[in-house]
Protein backbone atom coordinates (compact mmCIF):
# COMPACT_ATOMS: atom_id res chain seq x y z
CA UNK A 1 0.00 0.00 0.00
CA UNK A 2 2.62 2.53 0.68
CA UNK A 3 4.01 1.68 -2.65
CA UNK A 4 1.30 2.17 -4.40
CA UNK A 5 0.69 5.81 -2.58
CA UNK A 6 4.34 6.75 -3.25
CA UNK A 7 3.71 5.67 -6.99
CA UNK A 8 0.51 7.75 -7.14
CA UNK A 9 2.18 10.85 -5.22
CA UNK A 10 5.28 11.01 -7.78
CA UNK A 11 3.47 9.94 -10.86
CA UNK A 12 1.06 12.99 -9.81
CA UNK A 13 3.98 15.68 -9.24
CA UNK A 14 5.41 14.49 -12.24
CA UNK A 15 1.73 15.61 -14.59
CA UNK A 16 1.63 18.64 -12.97
CA UNK A 17 4.97 19.28 -13.31
CA UNK A 18 4.58 18.68 -16.99
CA UNK A 19 1.48 20.79 -17.76
CA UNK A 20 2.94 23.95 -15.98
CA UNK A 21 5.62 23.46 -18.78
CA UNK A 22 3.03 25.10 -21.47
CA UNK A 23 2.32 27.80 -19.01
CA UNK A 24 5.94 28.86 -20.07
CA UNK A 25 5.96 29.01 -23.22
CA UNK A 26 6.97 32.38 -24.77
CA UNK A 27 4.67 34.07 -26.85
CA UNK A 28 4.98 36.43 -29.91
CA UNK A 29 6.12 39.28 -27.87
CA UNK A 30 9.24 37.67 -26.80
CA UNK A 31 10.13 36.62 -30.32
CA UNK A 32 13.17 37.82 -31.34
CA UNK A 33 12.86 41.02 -33.53
CA UNK A 34 15.13 41.21 -36.40
CA UNK A 35 16.38 45.05 -37.23
CA UNK A 36 17.25 45.97 -40.72
CA UNK A 37 19.76 48.70 -41.70
CA UNK A 38 20.59 50.45 -44.46
CA UNK A 39 23.92 51.78 -45.65
CA UNK A 40 24.10 55.03 -43.83
CA UNK A 41 23.97 57.96 -46.12
CA UNK A 42 26.83 59.80 -46.23
CA UNK A 43 27.01 63.72 -46.45
CA UNK A 44 28.98 65.02 -47.97
CA UNK A 45 28.60 62.83 -50.87
CA UNK A 46 32.22 61.61 -51.38
CA UNK A 47 33.13 57.92 -52.23
CA UNK A 48 36.08 57.58 -49.93
CA UNK A 49 35.05 58.03 -47.08
CA UNK A 50 31.55 55.78 -47.58
CA UNK A 51 33.53 52.30 -46.60
CA UNK A 52 35.39 53.55 -43.74
CA UNK A 53 32.08 54.99 -42.72
CA UNK A 54 30.33 52.21 -43.27
CA UNK A 55 32.76 50.04 -41.31
CA UNK A 56 32.39 52.17 -38.52
CA UNK A 57 28.65 52.64 -38.76
CA UNK A 58 28.05 48.61 -38.58
CA UNK A 59 31.03 48.28 -36.23
CA UNK A 60 28.84 50.49 -33.67
CA UNK A 61 25.33 48.90 -34.45
CA UNK A 62 26.62 45.37 -33.83
CA UNK A 63 28.38 45.84 -30.69
CA UNK A 64 25.12 47.79 -29.63
CA UNK A 65 22.64 45.03 -30.84
CA UNK A 66 24.73 41.97 -29.20
CA UNK A 67 23.57 43.46 -25.76
CA UNK A 68 20.01 43.21 -26.47
CA UNK A 69 18.98 39.37 -26.52
CA UNK A 70 15.45 39.85 -28.05
CA UNK A 71 17.07 41.51 -31.53
CA UNK A 72 18.99 40.75 -34.61
CA UNK A 73 20.85 43.20 -36.85
CA UNK A 74 20.54 42.36 -40.75
CA UNK A 75 21.99 44.57 -42.72
CA UNK A 76 21.12 45.62 -46.59
CA UNK A 77 24.19 46.73 -48.80
CA UNK A 78 22.17 49.32 -50.21
CA UNK A 79 21.82 53.21 -49.74
CA UNK A 80 18.22 55.00 -48.93
CA UNK A 81 17.93 58.57 -49.24
CA UNK A 82 17.39 59.74 -45.47
CA UNK A 83 15.29 62.89 -46.78
CA UNK A 84 12.88 61.63 -49.11
CA UNK A 85 12.13 58.30 -47.38
CA UNK A 86 9.20 56.09 -49.58
CA UNK A 87 7.05 54.00 -47.64
CA UNK A 88 6.47 51.49 -50.08
CA UNK A 89 10.65 50.91 -50.26
CA UNK A 90 10.63 50.48 -46.68
CA UNK A 91 7.75 47.75 -47.02
CA UNK A 92 9.54 45.86 -49.65
CA UNK A 93 12.35 45.75 -47.98
CA UNK A 94 11.33 44.93 -44.48
CA UNK A 95 9.15 42.15 -46.39
CA UNK A 96 11.95 40.15 -48.12
CA UNK A 97 14.18 40.12 -45.30
CA UNK A 98 11.70 39.56 -43.01
CA UNK A 99 12.40 42.51 -40.84
CA UNK A 100 10.38 43.98 -38.02
CA UNK A 101 11.80 47.38 -37.87
CA UNK A 102 14.23 49.05 -40.15
CA UNK A 103 16.42 51.97 -39.48
CA UNK A 104 17.46 53.94 -42.29
CA UNK A 105 20.82 55.93 -41.06
CA UNK A 106 22.67 59.09 -42.16
CA UNK A 107 26.21 60.70 -40.87
CA UNK A 108 26.98 64.06 -41.70
CA UNK A 109 30.80 65.24 -41.49
CA UNK A 110 31.73 68.57 -40.48
CA UNK A 111 33.42 70.58 -43.05
CA UNK A 112 36.24 72.70 -41.60
CA UNK A 113 39.03 74.95 -43.19
CA UNK A 114 39.35 75.79 -46.99
CA UNK A 115 40.37 72.78 -48.96
CA UNK A 116 37.78 70.66 -50.56
CA UNK A 117 38.12 67.28 -48.57
CA UNK A 118 39.61 69.13 -45.02
CA UNK A 119 36.85 67.74 -42.66
CA UNK A 120 36.68 67.46 -38.81
CA UNK A 121 36.36 64.36 -36.66
CA UNK A 122 32.95 65.98 -35.44
CA UNK A 123 29.84 63.76 -37.27
CA UNK A 124 26.26 64.08 -36.87
CA UNK A 125 24.67 60.90 -36.33
CA UNK A 126 20.83 60.44 -37.48
CA UNK A 127 18.40 57.80 -37.68
CA UNK A 128 14.88 56.74 -38.51
CA UNK A 129 12.75 53.98 -37.56
CA UNK A 130 10.00 52.58 -39.49
CA UNK A 131 7.87 49.30 -39.09
CA UNK A 132 7.39 46.74 -41.15
CA UNK A 133 4.63 48.80 -43.14
CA UNK A 134 6.77 51.61 -43.53
CA UNK A 135 5.40 53.57 -40.91
CA UNK A 136 7.55 56.11 -39.29
CA UNK A 137 8.08 55.70 -35.56
CA UNK A 138 10.86 57.97 -34.34
CA UNK A 139 13.57 59.42 -35.65
CA UNK A 140 17.13 60.64 -33.69
CA UNK A 141 19.95 62.86 -34.17
CA UNK A 142 23.32 62.85 -32.25
CA UNK A 143 25.52 65.28 -32.95
CA UNK A 144 28.84 64.55 -31.25
CA UNK A 145 30.56 67.89 -31.16
CA UNK A 146 27.46 69.70 -28.99
CA UNK A 147 26.91 66.25 -26.75
CA UNK A 148 30.18 65.63 -25.95
CA UNK A 149 32.28 68.51 -26.80
CA UNK A 150 34.70 66.15 -28.58
CA UNK A 151 37.50 68.02 -30.12
CA UNK A 152 40.30 65.06 -30.29
CA UNK A 153 40.06 61.56 -31.46
CA UNK A 154 39.63 59.76 -34.31
CA UNK A 155 36.67 59.84 -37.08
CA UNK A 156 36.19 56.44 -36.49
CA UNK A 157 35.39 56.53 -32.69
CA UNK A 158 33.47 59.57 -33.23
CA UNK A 159 31.35 57.72 -35.57
CA UNK A 160 30.75 55.15 -33.18
CA UNK A 161 29.69 57.32 -30.11
CA UNK A 162 27.66 59.15 -32.40
CA UNK A 163 25.55 55.93 -33.27
CA UNK A 164 25.57 54.23 -29.48
CA UNK A 165 24.07 57.86 -28.81
CA UNK A 166 21.49 57.92 -32.02
CA UNK A 167 20.27 54.83 -30.58
CA UNK A 168 20.04 55.18 -26.97
CA UNK A 169 17.58 58.44 -28.36
CA UNK A 170 15.45 56.26 -30.02
CA UNK A 171 15.45 53.79 -27.55
CA UNK A 172 14.32 56.30 -24.90
CA UNK A 173 11.85 57.57 -27.44
CA UNK A 174 10.19 53.85 -27.55
CA UNK A 175 10.08 54.34 -23.69
CA UNK A 176 8.21 56.97 -23.69
CA UNK A 177 6.17 55.53 -26.71
CA UNK A 178 5.32 52.32 -25.41
CA UNK A 179 6.76 51.64 -21.66
CA UNK A 180 8.11 47.96 -21.60
CA UNK A 181 10.23 45.72 -18.99
CA UNK A 182 13.00 44.89 -21.32
CA UNK A 183 14.73 47.84 -23.78
CA UNK A 184 15.02 47.17 -26.89
CA UNK A 185 12.70 47.06 -29.92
Amino acid sequence: MKNFLFYTLISSVFILSVSSVKAQKTSDYDKTKKVLYFNPEVEPDIEEIKEPTNLAFFSAVSDNISAFRKNKMLRSEVQVSFDSIDSKTITEYSKNNDADFVIVPKVKYFKVGLGKYVFSNQVVVSMKLFDAEGNLITSSEYDTYRKNMRLLGSTENSIKIGTNGAMKNILKELRKIKPSTEAGF
